[in-house]
């Protein structure tokens, strides 16, 4: 069994290719089997969210490649950017993992999501699609985001203007 243990930063040309649905890529310690039917045992750093193009490696040096893999996912589409944002809007308040592309948004599938957002005007048809949601907003955030005071928690909440809150 072949073991990943760490994400490359830089390319290297890939020996095999790993598709895995996004539960598994959010995972760091899970088994799988490379396109080419070679077992891995994926173990890394906790934290991280694997993304198709990842390049993984390990103690033998093998290189693989992630790969998102198709899975039920709902697309809805609308020509207006505006009710597209509207649609983002309420799938976003319901805390639905969500992709966003020029003209489209995809969630997992979901025939209550379905109903709701053709209710506000967008076309939905289920599919077989990589899904690869956005991240959080403070998902890799830079250490100049980073309020070091509040033991690493994002500030989000200071207001300095000319009174105190206590």
């Amino acid at each position: 069994m072949i073991r990943l243990t760490e994400k490359l930063d830089h390319f290297h040309e890939p020996a095999a290719e790993l598709a895995l649905p996004f539960d598994t890529r959010q995972k760091t310690r899970f088994r799988a089997v490379l396109s080419d039917g070679r077992e891995v045992a994926v173990t890394l750093p906790r934290g991280g969210i694997l993304r198709g193009g990842d390049l993984l490696t390990g103690p033998d040096g093998v290189v693989v490649i992630v790969q998102a893999a198709p899975e039920a996912v709902s697309t809805a589409f609308h020509r207006d950017p505006r009710m597209l944002a509207v649609g983002a809007y309420h799938l976003g308040n319901r805390h639905v993992q969500l992709q966003v592309g020029d003209s489209w948004l995809r969630y997992r599938a979901d025939h209550v999501l379905d109903e709701m957002v053709e209710g506000i005007g967008l076309s939905v048809f289920q599919e077989q699609a990589p899904f690869e949601p956005e991240g959080g907003a403070y998902d890799g955030a830079s250490p100049q985001l980073v309020n070091v005071h509040t033991g690493g928690v994002p500030d989000h909440h200071h207001h300095h203007h000319g009174h105190r809150h206590d």
